[in-house]
């Protein structure tokens, strides 16, 4: 007797499409310091400011929506080279995106902030920590970097924790209810990178499986975790 084996379910990694406007930016007291420092430019206590906190917590959109206030430019710091540091403050105003240890060109980024501060340029700067945290070469650029006034995004409130689960999934075009939101909130770590994840999985393991994404589903992916 021929048995029918049902074929696997294959999950597709699509694109989703995350929006970086001011109005899908999720405000809460994690990131109120920090949201107010980008609609408060031009009057900034300093033209060029660091934006610090951990993964996902809003940094690149927050830069985003100066970007288009200021209409700034914007490379990654472990892009940057000397040569493309007067086209990149051509404009005036420059996002430099994700500094990190070891992880950019020492050289070039002093000439930046020394060509900002000639031209009187606006720079925005994100990190996960602090540059004053460095090991930095160049003397001159730590005490520099030192003396760069950095606003601090912080892990998320309840309140700010569910919102992001629900965008999360408004970006994945993902139908989940109350009970799922509470779910995660009350199961996975604090943090946005958790979120992420955990809605990353949920989409992933829905589609495969071809179920709704619900609290059972939840509790399954979870327990197996």
């Amino acid at each position: 007797m021929a048995v029918r084996v049902q074929p696997r379910q294959l999950a597709f990694a699509l694109p989703h499409a995350e929006s970086l406007t001011r109005d899908n930016f999720l405000e809460g007291a994690a990131n109120e310091a920090a949201l107010s420092l980008i609609e408060s430019w031009p009057d900034w206590p300093n033209r060029i400011m660091l934006l610090v906190g951990p993964e996902g917590s809003g940094k690149s959109h927050l830069a985003a929506i100066w970007a288009e206030l200021a209409g700034a430019r914007s490379t990654s710091a472990h892009a940057l080279t000397a040569e493309a540091v007067p086209g990149a403050l051509a404009t005036g105003a420059l996002v430099i995106e994700d500094l990190k240890p070891s992880a950019f060109d020492e050289r070039a980024t002093f000439h930046l902030l020394n060509l900002a501060r000639e031209d009187d340029a606006s720079v925005l700067i994100t990190a996960r920590v602090p540059p004053s945290a460095f090991e930095v070469e160049l003397r001159d650029l730590k005490s520099r970097l030192r003396a760069v006034p950095a606003v601090l995004l912080l892990q998320p409130d309840d309140h700010l924790f569910r919102g992001l689960i629900v965008k999360f999934c408004a970006d994945r075009q993902l139908s989940i209810d109350e009970a799922v939101v509470s779910y995660l909130t009350s199961r996975i770590e604090r943090s946005y990178a958790a979120a992420r994840h955990a809605v990353d999985l949920l989409d992933t393991e829905a589609l495969r499986l071809g179920r709704p994404v619900t609290r059972a589903l939840a509790a399954e992916l979870l327990r197996d975790g």
